[in-house]
């Protein structure tokens, strides 16, 4: 019997406490490094990120907790949305590549205009 209850007792303390989930939360953000505040979701949330790109301009960043996130990609012809689900601690961290993209397309942008000035001096 005392092995039964040692076995019982083992069994409880090894039982998930019912920690709640952990993502970044901030809402319409030019930047990544702005949306570092954490943030305890509710039972059967999981952290969603939304990132809206103007092509060659900025993006826009929400983070939070979501009780029914879909993930889903929508193409615009100036740009698109890109929503991301997961379910694990602060997993909600990067948006940073779309933060690249959008930096890379303006320079590529920039460049092909100033090309044909720079191109004629040459």
């Amino acid at each position: 019997m005392k092995a039964f209850l040692v076995l019982l007792l083992g069994a409880v303390l090894c039982l998930d406490s019912g920690s709640s989930l952990q993502c970044y939360s901030c809402t319409s953000q030019l930047s990544n490094s702005n949306c570092k505040t954490k943030v305890d979701c509710k039972d059967k949330e999981t952290c969603k990120t939304d990132v809206i790109r103007v092509i060659g301009f900025f993006n826009i960043i929400s983070k939070g907790c979501d009780s029914s996130c879909q993930p889903d990609y929508q193409n615009f012809s100036v740009g698109n949305r890109n929503i991301s689900c997961c379910s694990s601690d602060l997993c909600n961290v990067n948006a940073a590549g779309s933060v690249r993209y959008s930096y890379g397309m303006a320079a590529g942008i920039a460049a092909s205009v100033l090309w044909p000035f720079l191109h004629n001096r040459l």
